[in-house]
């Protein structure tokens, strides 16, 4: 749960802003005002990802944190972009249910709140998430610059990766000294979890897990196979010293999918051998099948019995939060406060619209991943590209079973839905600029209209 005791949803009370933190501000607002389209996904991704969310600047008692700065000064310049100039994209699926999703949780929590607290709280959570998002959407326009970002991620993650070495050495964060983080790592049963740039131990090691398959994808660029070791490397040393349970799944899970490449023609019988398998599971076990939560731990000091109370608290209090919510769940029962699930949050603090909304845009990402590879057929290069995205997407469905996103890790997801996004739209692009155009055009377009502006 987001909190809710500041405007605009920041952390801390007063401005938190190191010397270092305000002059990389200056340089980065300037630089995603003034850089060609191309380089100013950098300076948005430095930022993002290398200042801790706790440095803060309050003005007139809202909080703007360094990345909301950003996304500020990044749609000043689209807004000043010239008719001719300005960024342009199709208006898909997935910008659709993520516009609904964000919207349904923002009023649900005001109306659940009925609070003017609540209200500036979630014109915060907008910003970042519909600003943040169609921001990196129109920064992100196609497959050359989804592998440029990639390039940005793998600097941004052995950054992360040296200072959590550090950290899980001495005890000591880097990233602590500049404020708004925990300037030591969590000791949980003898093993040190260090978090980094992060708010927690489990979402530095998420990120870790989930850009795996992303570096996956330079592996096939001879000429980029060493920038590829080197992002595999690091995520992988950031999700050994994070030592958590949740995102050692995510990144089996991201393995596993990648290596189901050789079967990716025959995904719908695998998916319904799942299906399947989860129905005869229910029928035969003594407790319901989402109680396979509970027997998860990969590192000894998991807690994936409190994962699978979550759950069952969620679904047998169903009446209790279905419309819009409701604020009493930590009466539901011990620790039930802590909602590290990211569907039970937003069931129980969004109601059942938004848990809908979430569950559309990853069901809508890979349907649009599964029919751009249809339109690229041939093109491995391009295939395999799609099919990192969609085991990048599979590892943070998996994660987010044992952890809601509240810091830094809402923007990797950000991207990695502009990834998707970017790349299954210039996949049908390219398929109806292709001979069959004059029959797509005849038939319409199912996917909207190509010339409607991102923003």
């Amino acid at each position: 749960m987001e909190p809710l005791n500041n405007r605009f949803g920041g952390g801390a009370v007063d401005t938190v802003l190191h010397p270092l933190v305000a002059a990389a501000l200056c340089l980065s607002v300037l630089l995603v005002l003034f850089l060609p389209r191309k380089y100013a996904i950098a300076p948005v991704l430095l930022v993002a990802f290398l200042i801790p969310l706790g440095q803060v600047l309050v003005i007139g008692g809202v909080h703007f944190t360094v990345f909301r700065i950003t996304i500020i000064s990044g749609l000043t310049r689209l807004a000043w972009s010239g008719p001719g100039a300005r960024l342009r994209g199709t208006f898909n699926a997935i910008d659709g249910a993520f516009s609904l999703w964000a919207i349904s949780y923002a009023l649900s929590f005001v109306r659940l709140y009925m609070d003017g607290q609540a209200l500036i709280n979630r014109l915060g959570f907008l910003l970042d998430a519909l600003g943040g998002y169609f921001l990196l959407r129109c920064l992100i326009q196609d497959p050359e610059d989804v592998r440029r970002a990639i390039k940005w991620l793998i600097f941004v993650t052995t950054v992360i990766a040296v200072c959590m070495v550090i950290e899980h050495r001495t005890q000591r964060n880097v990233f602590g000294l500049l404020g708004g983080v925990r300037p030591t790592p969590e000791v949980r049963n003898g093993t040190i979890r260090a978090n980094g740039v992060f708010q927690h131990s489990i979402l530095a090691g998420c990120y870790g897990a989930t850009m795996v398959p992303l570096y996956v994808i330079l592996w096939k660029q001879s000429t980029r196979r060493a920038t590829a070791l080197l992002g595999l490397i690091s995520s992988t040393v950031v999700l050994l010293t994070a030592s958590a349970s949740t995102a050692l799944s995510a990144y089996m899970a991201g393995l596993l999918a990648l290596c189901l490449w050789p079967i990716h023609d025959r995904m719908r019988f695998l998916r319904w051998m799942l299906v399947f398998t989860l129905v005869g599971l229910q029928l035969v076990m003594k407790a319901p099948v989402w109680a396979l939560i509970g027997r998860i731990d990969l590192t000894g000091s998991s807690s994936g019995y409190h994962r699978y109370m979550l759950v069952d608290n969620c679904i047998r209090h169903f009446s209790d939060w279905w419309l819009i919510g409701t604020k009493d769940y930590n009466e539901w029962g011990f620790d039930m406060w802590d909602l590290s699930d990211q569907y039970v949050a937003y069931a129980v603090t969004g109601g059942l619209a938004t848990l809908v909304f979430f569950i559309a845009i990853i069901s809508y990402s890979f349907r649009e991943l599964g029919n751009a590879r249809k339109y690229v057929a041939g093109d491995m290069r391009y295939e395999w590209l799609l099919w990192c995205l969609g085991a990048a997407l599979f590892a943070h469905v998996i994660a987010y079973f044992g952890i809601g996103y509240f810091d830094q890790m809402q923007v990797a997801w950000f991207v990695l839905l502009a990834m998707i996004s970017a790349a299954t739209t210039h996949a049908m692009r390219r398929h109806l600029e292709g001979p069959n155009r004059v029959k797509h055009a005849w038939m319409g377009n199912p996917a909207g209209h190509l010339g409607r502006e991102c923003l």
